[in-house]
């Protein structure tokens, strides 16, 4: 028999002249035929996984993947609400729209809602969000929703252009105009770096980049320090950082063609007194747009550019993959020679972020390491958008 999947096995079977699949269960296995020219096949799900398929799911273990290390970020920081006051009722279009103490506290709301789901108060109730994706999005658009959700406002989605105006040739300008009268907040994601910008023009209701083409993607980078600031909650603090504690960063990446990492290193400099160094790992020459190394260097961080990964892999203590960078049309695939895996050579104690989807540069046996920090990340972007969303709204839950 061939193996074809975890839970099935393939197995030849007579000759059927039937033209459809059948199911049903035999000597204790599920299985079904399949029809293939003139020969059948059976794929029966083996007594061991059959067993597994009828126990209840288990939830994570808490301490597991970096899921507790909200309650380590809010004993490292006081709450204060007042820098958040001058996000209200804001635009958010650029990280460079934000200040340390901002982040910090956006962070530190997010690690409550993380730990304590049961105070939301559903603040947004009565509220509508429009999320219009106008490119494909699956973490972005649903933590989105999911935080609106939660915070008990209701959505109206759009994920396809050609079902609206715009079809037809209508501007973003007259479609953002037409917005204001149906919500209450828009997110915007488009291939298009100028999209945001003149949809803008029009809103007189606050609008959130999702990312717009190679430009930036703010709130992914938000949901990235909300990461780093969980794993090393002592860059949040306002004392100084010892030289022992300075953490070293890599990633892996085209600053000047992924939004998510040009967004990421705008934030990255507001800590920059706890980061010994940063590491850009490219196999291409050109990785910067113009003027953005020198104004990185100029807030205070330490830039390098190598292209050996794992040379550098057993310092870094933070490690931020990303081969995809989305252009008008489609996207581009940069960096395609790196992989990191469970053998790889981490530094005890590191982590691995990723702004997700995934390919090949990040094997799934690295999903059972204590260096999957991944997943984690993503989830809190729920949270992190819940707290950016309460405060673009002055509705702290």
């Amino acid at each position: 028999m061939e193996a074809i999947h975890d839970y099935f096995v393939k197995r030849p079977g007579n000759i059927d002249n039937g033209k459809h699949t059948a199911c049903g269960c035999r000597s204790g296995h599920s299985y079904y035929s399949m029809v293939q020219g003139q020969k059948r096949w059976e794929l029966v799900v083996t007594e061991e996984k059959l067993q597994q398929l009828d126990q209840p799911l288990e939830e994570p273990e808490l301490d597991v993947q970096g899921f507790e290390s909200p309650r380590l970020l809010m004993d490292a920081v006081e709450e204060d609400l007042v820098p958040l006051l001058d996000l209200a009722h804001r635009p958010v279009i650029s990280a460079r729209q934000f200040s340390r103490d901002q982040l910090i506290q956006i962070s530190r709301l997010a690690a409550k809602f993380e730990t304590e789901p049961q105070r939301i108060t559903r603040p947004l109730t009565g509220k509508i969000l429009i999320s219009a994706f106008y490119e494909p999005s699956t973490r972005t658009r649903l933590s989105f929703e999911s935080a609106w959700h939660r915070l008990g406002g209701d959505i109206m989605s759009i994920t396809d252009p050609a079902t609206t105006g715009i079809a037809k040739g209508e501007s973003l300008y007259d479609v953002g105009e037409m917005l204001n009268n149906y919500g209450d907040m828009v997110v915007l994601r488009d291939s298009d770096e100028k999209a945001v910008y003149e949809m803008l023009e029009s809103l007189r209701i606050p609008i959130v980049n999702g990312g717009n083409g190679i430009d930036e993607h703010p709130t992914q980078a938000m949901a990235d320090i909300y990461a780093i600031l969980k794993a090393h909650p002592e860059l949040a603090k306002q004392e100084q950082v010892s030289e022992d504690q300075k953490i070293r960063i890599g990633i892996v990446g085209v600053p000047g063609r992924m939004r998510t990492i040009r967004s990421l290193l705008l934030f990255l400099t507001h800590f920059s007194r706890g980061i010994e160094e940063i590491v850009i790992v490219a196999d291409d020459n050109d990785i910067f747009s113009d003027g953005q190394k020198d104004e990185l260097a100029q807030s205070g961080l330490e830039l390098r550019v190598t292209d050996n990964l794992q040379k550098e892999l057993p310092h870094l203590d933070v490690v931020y993959i990303n081969t995809i960078a989305w252009v008008s049309g489609g996207y581009e695939e940069h960096g395609n020679s790196y992989r990191l895996d469970s053998s790889s050579p981490f530094k005890p104690g590191a982590i691995v972020l990723h702004p997700l989807a995934r390919g090949e540069e990040l094997d799934r046996s690295l999903d059972q390491t204590p260096y999957n920090w991944y997943f984690a990340q993503a989830r809190g972007a729920v949270f992190i958008r819940m707290a950016l969303l309460s405060a673009i709204l002055k509705s702290y839950s």
